[in-house]
């Protein structure tokens, strides 16, 4: 049974940082797609940064240069560290695997907000 667990989502003012954590169970964050998504109020969810199955990494454009996707492949755990936090980034994100067959997984996801 896959299990995604994240963590550190919380309040910060703007121009502070955050790093999410996401504790994988159930599936091998090393050999399988696995990403971040956010939602903003009103909003659809967007993909913020991802590992492609060849351990490359995307994000887009809007946190290009202030946010880090990272693995910790011991601890079966991915990372987001964000930086330079704007309003804008203020959001649930949700930590996303995509295992056999393209079946995807979801965790239930952690609020950051970022006041002005």
């Amino acid at each position: 049974q896959v299990q995604l667990v994240e963590s550190g989502g919380g309040l910060v003012q703007a121009g502070g940082s955050l790093r999410l954590s996401c504790a994988a169970s159930g599936i091998n964050i090393r050999l399988n797609p696995m990403g971040w998504y956010r939602q903003a109020p009103g909003k659809q969810r967007e993909l913020v940064a991802a590992f492609t199955r060849g351990g490359n990494t995307n994000y887009a454009d809007s946190v290009k240069d202030r946010f880090i996707i990272f693995r910790d492949i011991a601890k079966n755990t991915l990372y987001l560290q964000m930086n330079s936090l704007k309003p804008d980034d203020t959001a649930v994100y949700s930590c996303n695997a995509n295992g056999l067959g393209d079946t995807e997984y979801w965790g239930k996801g952690t609020l950051v907000t970022v006041s002005s």
